[in-house]
Protein backbone atom coordinates (compact mmCIF):
# COMPACT_ATOMS: atom_id res chain seq x y z
CA UNK A 1 0.00 0.00 0.00
CA UNK A 2 2.78 2.42 0.94
CA UNK A 3 4.50 1.68 -2.34
CA UNK A 4 1.28 2.42 -4.25
CA UNK A 5 0.84 5.73 -2.39
CA UNK A 6 4.36 6.78 -3.37
CA UNK A 7 3.62 6.02 -7.01
CA UNK A 8 0.41 8.08 -6.87
CA UNK A 9 2.20 11.04 -5.28
CA UNK A 10 4.96 10.88 -7.88
CA UNK A 11 2.40 10.77 -10.67
CA UNK A 12 0.67 13.84 -9.27
CA UNK A 13 3.93 15.73 -9.10
CA UNK A 14 4.77 14.81 -12.67
CA UNK A 15 1.34 16.04 -13.71
CA UNK A 16 2.23 19.36 -12.12
CA UNK A 17 -0.16 19.25 -9.18
CA UNK A 18 0.93 19.50 -5.56
CA UNK A 19 -1.00 17.77 -2.79
CA UNK A 20 -1.94 21.23 -1.46
CA UNK A 21 -3.79 21.94 -4.71
CA UNK A 22 -1.17 24.35 -6.10
CA UNK A 23 -0.01 24.16 -9.71
CA UNK A 24 3.64 23.53 -10.39
CA UNK A 25 4.58 25.72 -13.34
CA UNK A 26 7.40 24.96 -15.68
CA UNK A 27 10.01 27.42 -16.90
CA UNK A 28 9.24 30.44 -19.05
CA UNK A 29 10.91 29.63 -22.36
CA UNK A 30 12.39 32.54 -24.30
CA UNK A 31 13.52 31.90 -27.86
CA UNK A 32 16.56 33.91 -28.86
CA UNK A 33 17.69 34.61 -32.43
CA UNK A 34 21.11 36.15 -33.18
CA UNK A 35 24.03 35.60 -35.58
CA UNK A 36 26.71 33.70 -33.70
CA UNK A 37 28.71 32.85 -36.82
CA UNK A 38 29.51 34.76 -39.99
CA UNK A 39 30.60 38.39 -40.46
CA UNK A 40 28.30 39.74 -37.73
CA UNK A 41 29.05 37.13 -35.08
CA UNK A 42 30.66 39.68 -32.75
CA UNK A 43 27.55 41.87 -32.88
CA UNK A 44 25.40 38.84 -32.15
CA UNK A 45 27.64 37.72 -29.32
CA UNK A 46 27.37 41.16 -27.71
CA UNK A 47 23.57 41.00 -27.96
CA UNK A 48 23.53 37.58 -26.32
CA UNK A 49 26.04 38.66 -23.66
CA UNK A 50 23.84 41.57 -22.65
CA UNK A 51 20.92 39.24 -22.04
CA UNK A 52 23.03 36.66 -20.20
CA UNK A 53 24.33 39.38 -17.88
CA UNK A 54 20.79 40.42 -16.98
CA UNK A 55 19.60 36.84 -16.49
CA UNK A 56 22.56 36.18 -14.24
CA UNK A 57 21.72 39.27 -12.17
CA UNK A 58 18.17 38.02 -11.56
CA UNK A 59 19.18 34.40 -11.01
CA UNK A 60 17.27 33.23 -14.10
CA UNK A 61 13.96 33.79 -12.31
CA UNK A 62 11.10 36.25 -12.77
CA UNK A 63 7.49 36.26 -11.64
CA UNK A 64 8.22 33.26 -9.43
CA UNK A 65 9.26 31.06 -12.36
CA UNK A 66 12.51 29.88 -13.87
CA UNK A 67 13.65 31.57 -17.08
CA UNK A 68 14.96 29.21 -19.76
CA UNK A 69 16.84 30.72 -22.70
CA UNK A 70 16.91 28.84 -26.02
CA UNK A 71 19.42 30.53 -28.34
CA UNK A 72 19.71 29.86 -32.07
CA UNK A 73 22.34 31.03 -34.55
CA UNK A 74 20.82 32.87 -37.54
CA UNK A 75 24.21 33.31 -39.27
CA UNK A 76 22.99 36.79 -40.24
CA UNK A 77 20.91 35.21 -43.04
CA UNK A 78 17.15 36.00 -43.12
CA UNK A 79 16.16 32.56 -44.46
CA UNK A 80 18.12 30.82 -41.70
CA UNK A 81 16.52 33.10 -39.10
CA UNK A 82 13.08 32.12 -40.34
CA UNK A 83 13.92 28.40 -40.13
CA UNK A 84 15.24 28.82 -36.58
CA UNK A 85 12.16 30.81 -35.56
CA UNK A 86 9.91 27.98 -36.75
CA UNK A 87 11.92 25.54 -34.64
CA UNK A 88 11.66 27.69 -31.51
CA UNK A 89 7.92 28.27 -31.86
CA UNK A 90 6.64 25.01 -33.33
CA UNK A 91 9.06 22.49 -31.79
CA UNK A 92 10.40 24.10 -28.62
CA UNK A 93 7.14 25.83 -27.64
CA UNK A 94 8.66 29.12 -26.50
CA UNK A 95 6.42 31.67 -24.79
CA UNK A 96 8.02 34.61 -26.60
CA UNK A 97 11.04 35.42 -28.74
CA UNK A 98 13.70 38.12 -28.69
CA UNK A 99 16.81 39.11 -30.58
CA UNK A 100 17.64 39.74 -34.22
CA UNK A 101 20.24 42.06 -35.72
CA UNK A 102 19.98 43.02 -39.39
CA UNK A 103 16.96 44.96 -40.65
CA UNK A 104 16.60 42.46 -43.48
CA UNK A 105 16.12 39.71 -40.91
CA UNK A 106 13.60 41.82 -39.01
CA UNK A 107 11.48 42.33 -42.11
CA UNK A 108 11.73 38.64 -43.06
CA UNK A 109 10.54 37.42 -39.65
CA UNK A 110 7.59 39.81 -39.28
CA UNK A 111 4.99 37.89 -41.37
CA UNK A 112 5.76 34.65 -39.54
CA UNK A 113 5.58 36.33 -36.12
CA UNK A 114 2.19 37.78 -37.01
CA UNK A 115 0.90 34.48 -38.40
CA UNK A 116 1.88 32.60 -35.22
CA UNK A 117 0.71 35.44 -32.94
CA UNK A 118 3.73 35.21 -30.67
CA UNK A 119 5.31 38.22 -28.95
CA UNK A 120 8.73 39.16 -30.32
CA UNK A 121 11.04 41.75 -28.79
CA UNK A 122 13.39 43.51 -31.21
CA UNK A 123 16.14 45.14 -29.12
CA UNK A 124 18.37 45.94 -32.12
CA UNK A 125 16.47 45.45 -35.40
CA UNK A 126 15.95 49.01 -36.61
CA UNK A 127 13.91 48.54 -39.80
CA UNK A 128 11.77 51.68 -39.88
CA UNK A 129 8.55 50.27 -41.26
CA UNK A 130 8.16 47.61 -38.54
CA UNK A 131 6.69 50.37 -36.37
CA UNK A 132 5.42 52.56 -39.17
CA UNK A 133 3.57 51.71 -42.40
CA UNK A 134 3.90 47.93 -41.98
CA UNK A 135 3.58 47.90 -38.22
CA UNK A 136 3.29 44.50 -36.58
CA UNK A 137 0.98 43.96 -33.64
CA UNK A 138 3.19 41.21 -32.22
CA UNK A 139 6.56 42.97 -32.45
CA UNK A 140 7.71 45.19 -29.59
CA UNK A 141 10.74 47.25 -30.49
CA UNK A 142 12.89 48.37 -27.55
CA UNK A 143 15.79 49.72 -29.64
CA UNK A 144 15.27 52.35 -32.34
CA UNK A 145 14.55 52.93 -36.03
CA UNK A 146 17.47 53.44 -38.39
CA UNK A 147 16.36 56.95 -39.28
CA UNK A 148 15.56 57.97 -35.68
CA UNK A 149 18.99 59.19 -34.50
CA UNK A 150 19.83 60.44 -37.98
CA UNK A 151 17.00 62.95 -38.15
CA UNK A 152 18.47 65.16 -35.42
CA UNK A 153 22.00 64.38 -36.62
CA UNK A 154 21.34 65.74 -40.12
CA UNK A 155 20.13 69.00 -38.62
CA UNK A 156 23.13 69.02 -36.26
CA UNK A 157 25.59 68.48 -39.11
CA UNK A 158 24.32 71.61 -40.83
CA UNK A 159 23.67 73.98 -37.94
CA UNK A 160 26.31 72.94 -35.39
CA UNK A 161 29.09 71.27 -37.39
CA UNK A 162 28.65 73.80 -40.19
CA UNK A 163 28.76 71.37 -43.12
CA UNK A 164 27.10 72.31 -46.39
CA UNK A 165 28.00 69.43 -48.75
CA UNK A 166 28.32 65.78 -47.79
CA UNK A 167 29.06 62.46 -49.49
CA UNK A 168 27.50 59.33 -48.00
CA UNK A 169 28.77 55.75 -48.09
CA UNK A 170 26.78 52.94 -46.48
CA UNK A 171 25.91 49.26 -46.53
CA UNK A 172 23.46 48.47 -49.32
CA UNK A 173 20.43 47.18 -47.42
CA UNK A 174 17.46 48.61 -45.55
CA UNK A 175 19.41 49.77 -42.47
CA UNK A 176 21.76 51.74 -44.70
CA UNK A 177 18.99 53.20 -46.84
CA UNK A 178 16.85 54.26 -43.89
CA UNK A 179 19.72 55.71 -41.85
CA UNK A 180 21.10 57.70 -44.78
CA UNK A 181 17.56 58.70 -45.76
CA UNK A 182 16.81 60.17 -42.34
CA UNK A 183 20.11 62.07 -42.29
CA UNK A 184 19.75 63.38 -45.84
CA UNK A 185 16.20 64.58 -45.29
CA UNK A 186 16.93 66.87 -42.37
CA UNK A 187 20.37 67.92 -43.64
CA UNK A 188 18.90 69.07 -46.94
CA UNK A 189 15.84 70.63 -45.33
CA UNK A 190 18.27 72.72 -43.26
CA UNK A 191 19.96 73.92 -46.47
CA UNK A 192 22.73 71.37 -47.10
CA UNK A 193 23.26 69.04 -50.06
CA UNK A 194 24.21 65.38 -50.28
CA UNK A 195 26.24 65.47 -53.46
CA UNK A 196 27.27 61.79 -53.61
CA UNK A 197 25.77 58.50 -52.47
CA UNK A 198 27.68 55.22 -52.54
CA UNK A 199 26.35 51.81 -51.54
CA UNK A 200 28.56 48.83 -50.72
CA UNK A 201 27.61 45.15 -50.49
CA UNK A 202 26.90 43.84 -47.00
CA UNK A 203 29.81 41.42 -47.54
CA UNK A 204 32.23 44.16 -48.68
CA UNK A 205 35.93 43.44 -48.04
CA UNK A 206 37.74 46.19 -49.95
CA UNK A 207 36.71 49.84 -49.98
CA UNK A 208 39.36 51.03 -52.43
CA UNK A 209 36.97 51.33 -55.42
CA UNK A 210 34.58 53.45 -53.37
CA UNK A 211 37.15 55.66 -51.64
CA UNK A 212 38.63 56.54 -55.02
CA UNK A 213 35.26 57.96 -56.06
CA UNK A 214 34.80 60.32 -53.11
CA UNK A 215 34.85 63.94 -54.20
CA UNK A 216 37.59 65.94 -52.53
CA UNK A 217 35.31 68.99 -52.59
CA UNK A 218 32.74 67.86 -50.00
CA UNK A 219 32.77 69.23 -46.45
CA UNK A 220 32.43 65.79 -44.84
CA UNK A 221 31.74 62.11 -45.46
CA UNK A 222 28.88 60.32 -43.68
CA UNK A 223 29.54 56.57 -43.24
CA UNK A 224 27.43 53.68 -42.02
CA UNK A 225 29.11 50.34 -41.32
CA UNK A 226 29.28 47.69 -38.60
CA UNK A 227 31.11 44.49 -37.77
CA UNK A 228 34.22 43.67 -39.77
CA UNK A 229 33.26 46.20 -42.42
CA UNK A 230 33.61 49.20 -40.14
CA UNK A 231 37.13 48.17 -39.07
CA UNK A 232 38.21 47.80 -42.68
CA UNK A 233 36.57 51.05 -43.75
CA UNK A 234 38.14 53.12 -40.99
CA UNK A 235 41.63 51.77 -41.74
CA UNK A 236 41.35 52.34 -45.47
CA UNK A 237 39.84 55.79 -45.06
CA UNK A 238 43.02 56.85 -43.25
CA UNK A 239 45.35 54.92 -45.58
CA UNK A 240 43.90 56.78 -48.57
CA UNK A 241 44.81 60.07 -46.91
CA UNK A 242 41.18 61.11 -46.54
CA UNK A 243 41.01 61.45 -42.76
CA UNK A 244 43.14 64.60 -42.66
CA UNK A 245 41.40 66.13 -45.67
CA UNK A 246 37.70 65.36 -45.22
CA UNK A 247 36.07 65.04 -41.76
CA UNK A 248 34.31 61.74 -41.15
CA UNK A 249 30.93 61.51 -39.45
CA UNK A 250 28.33 58.78 -39.46
CA UNK A 251 25.78 56.47 -37.94
CA UNK A 252 26.44 55.28 -34.40
CA UNK A 253 27.33 51.72 -35.41
CA UNK A 254 30.37 52.99 -37.32
CA UNK A 255 32.25 53.73 -34.09
CA UNK A 256 30.24 51.54 -31.75
CA UNK A 257 32.05 49.87 -28.88
CA UNK A 258 31.79 46.43 -30.50
CA UNK A 259 34.50 47.63 -32.90
CA UNK A 260 36.03 50.71 -31.24
CA UNK A 261 38.59 48.84 -29.06
CA UNK A 262 40.07 47.34 -32.25
CA UNK A 263 40.54 50.75 -33.88
CA UNK A 264 43.44 53.15 -33.52
CA UNK A 265 44.05 56.80 -34.25
CA UNK A 266 42.05 56.48 -37.46
CA UNK A 267 38.90 56.75 -35.32
CA UNK A 268 39.87 59.86 -33.36
CA UNK A 269 37.56 62.81 -33.90
CA UNK A 270 34.87 60.88 -35.78
CA UNK A 271 31.43 62.18 -34.78
CA UNK A 272 28.36 59.92 -34.77
CA UNK A 273 24.86 59.82 -33.29
CA UNK A 274 23.10 57.02 -31.43
CA UNK A 275 20.85 56.42 -28.43
CA UNK A 276 23.69 54.99 -26.35
CA UNK A 277 27.36 55.44 -25.47
CA UNK A 278 29.36 53.40 -23.00
CA UNK A 279 30.81 56.73 -21.83
CA UNK A 280 27.44 58.02 -20.57
CA UNK A 281 27.98 59.30 -17.05
CA UNK A 282 24.94 58.07 -15.14
CA UNK A 283 24.62 55.68 -12.17
CA UNK A 284 22.72 53.09 -14.23
CA UNK A 285 25.24 53.13 -17.06
CA UNK A 286 28.30 53.12 -14.82
CA UNK A 287 26.91 50.05 -13.04
CA UNK A 288 26.13 48.30 -16.31
CA UNK A 289 29.49 49.05 -17.93
CA UNK A 290 31.33 47.93 -14.80
CA UNK A 291 29.36 44.68 -14.54
CA UNK A 292 29.78 43.97 -18.25
CA UNK A 293 33.53 44.54 -18.13
CA UNK A 294 33.87 42.38 -15.02
CA UNK A 295 32.03 39.48 -16.65
CA UNK A 296 33.35 39.67 -20.22
CA UNK A 297 36.59 41.66 -19.84
CA UNK A 298 35.55 44.08 -22.57
CA UNK A 299 33.76 47.37 -23.14
CA UNK A 300 29.97 47.27 -23.38
CA UNK A 301 28.67 48.01 -26.88
CA UNK A 302 25.33 49.42 -27.91
CA UNK A 303 24.40 45.88 -28.98
CA UNK A 304 25.04 44.59 -25.46
CA UNK A 305 23.13 47.48 -23.86
CA UNK A 306 20.24 47.00 -26.27
CA UNK A 307 19.58 43.42 -25.20
CA UNK A 308 20.32 44.12 -21.55
CA UNK A 309 17.66 46.85 -21.68
CA UNK A 310 15.38 44.79 -23.91
CA UNK A 311 15.71 41.99 -21.38
CA UNK A 312 14.68 44.36 -18.61
CA UNK A 313 11.58 45.08 -20.68
CA UNK A 314 10.80 41.37 -20.88
CA UNK A 315 11.38 40.82 -17.16
CA UNK A 316 9.21 43.83 -16.24
CA UNK A 317 6.33 42.33 -18.23
CA UNK A 318 6.77 38.90 -16.63
CA UNK A 319 6.86 40.41 -13.15
CA UNK A 320 3.76 42.50 -13.86
CA UNK A 321 1.91 39.27 -14.72
CA UNK A 322 3.31 37.35 -11.73
CA UNK A 323 4.75 34.86 -14.20
CA UNK A 324 1.41 34.06 -15.89
CA UNK A 325 2.64 34.37 -19.47
CA UNK A 326 0.82 31.54 -21.22
CA UNK A 327 -1.78 33.87 -22.73
CA UNK A 328 0.25 35.43 -25.54
CA UNK A 329 -2.00 38.45 -25.99
CA UNK A 330 -1.90 39.27 -22.28
CA UNK A 331 1.89 38.98 -22.38
CA UNK A 332 2.04 41.24 -25.44
CA UNK A 333 -0.05 43.89 -23.67
CA UNK A 334 2.23 43.72 -20.64
CA UNK A 335 5.27 44.24 -22.86
CA UNK A 336 3.68 47.27 -24.49
CA UNK A 337 2.63 48.72 -21.14
CA UNK A 338 6.10 48.54 -19.55
CA UNK A 339 7.80 51.84 -18.67
CA UNK A 340 11.48 51.77 -17.70
CA UNK A 341 13.45 54.66 -16.25
CA UNK A 342 16.63 53.00 -14.96
CA UNK A 343 18.17 51.83 -18.24
CA UNK A 344 21.84 52.47 -19.03
CA UNK A 345 20.81 54.69 -21.95
CA UNK A 346 18.27 56.67 -19.87
CA UNK A 347 14.49 56.67 -19.64
CA UNK A 348 12.51 55.04 -22.45
CA UNK A 349 8.82 54.83 -23.25
CA UNK A 350 6.96 53.40 -26.23
CA UNK A 351 4.95 55.58 -28.56
CA UNK A 352 1.52 54.62 -29.88
CA UNK A 353 3.20 52.65 -32.67
CA UNK A 354 5.34 50.51 -30.37
CA UNK A 355 8.65 52.33 -30.88
CA UNK A 356 10.83 53.92 -28.17
CA UNK A 357 10.93 57.62 -27.45
CA UNK A 358 14.44 58.18 -26.08
CA UNK A 359 17.49 60.41 -25.99
CA UNK A 360 19.84 60.62 -28.96
CA UNK A 361 23.47 61.34 -28.12
CA UNK A 362 25.98 63.01 -30.41
CA UNK A 363 29.34 61.34 -29.69
CA UNK A 364 32.95 62.13 -30.63
CA UNK A 365 35.70 59.51 -30.49
CA UNK A 366 38.35 60.57 -27.97
CA UNK A 367 41.19 58.76 -26.27
CA UNK A 368 40.69 58.81 -22.49
CA UNK A 369 43.12 57.07 -20.14
CA UNK A 370 44.58 55.23 -23.09
CA UNK A 371 41.24 53.88 -24.32
CA UNK A 372 39.03 55.08 -27.17
CA UNK A 373 35.55 56.16 -26.14
CA UNK A 374 32.46 57.80 -27.63
CA UNK A 375 32.42 61.03 -25.62
CA UNK A 376 28.94 62.54 -25.50
CA UNK A 377 29.17 66.12 -26.77
CA UNK A 378 25.46 66.86 -27.21
CA UNK A 379 22.07 65.36 -26.38
CA UNK A 380 18.70 65.50 -28.13
CA UNK A 381 16.15 64.56 -25.44
CA UNK A 382 13.12 62.36 -26.02
CA UNK A 383 13.49 61.81 -29.76
CA UNK A 384 10.54 60.18 -31.52
CA UNK A 385 10.80 57.99 -34.62
CA UNK A 386 8.93 60.84 -36.36
CA UNK A 387 11.38 63.54 -35.16
CA UNK A 388 9.52 66.88 -35.35
CA UNK A 389 7.18 65.78 -38.12
CA UNK A 390 3.45 65.14 -37.83
CA UNK A 391 3.11 61.32 -37.71
CA UNK A 392 0.19 61.20 -40.16
CA UNK A 393 2.02 63.39 -42.68
CA UNK A 394 5.25 61.45 -42.16
CA UNK A 395 3.55 58.10 -42.80
CA UNK A 396 1.95 59.46 -45.96
CA UNK A 397 5.45 59.78 -47.44
CA UNK A 398 7.29 56.75 -48.85
CA UNK A 399 9.76 54.76 -46.79
CA UNK A 400 13.38 55.87 -47.12
CA UNK A 401 14.86 53.70 -49.85
CA UNK A 402 17.93 53.32 -52.02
Amino acid sequence: MKKLQCVVVAALLVAGVLLQGQTVEGPIRIGFLVPLSGPYAQNGRDILNGFLLLLDEIGYRAGGREIQLLAEDTEGIPAVALTKARKLVESDGVHLMAGGLLSSTGYALAPYIDSMQIPMVYPVVSADDLTQRRGSKWIVRTGYTGSQPNHPFGDYAYHTLGYRTIATIALDYSFGWESVGGFQRTFEEAGGRVTQQMWTPVSVHDFAPYLAQISRNVDAVYALFLGRATLQFMRQYEEYGLKDRIPLIGAGTTTDEHALPFMGDEALGVITALHYSAALDSPANRAFVSAYRARYNKLASYYAESMYSGGKWVIAAIEALDGQVDDREVLLNALRAARLTDLPRGSVELDAYGNPIENVYVRRVDRVNGELQNTVIDTFPRVSQFWNYNPAEYLAQPLYAR
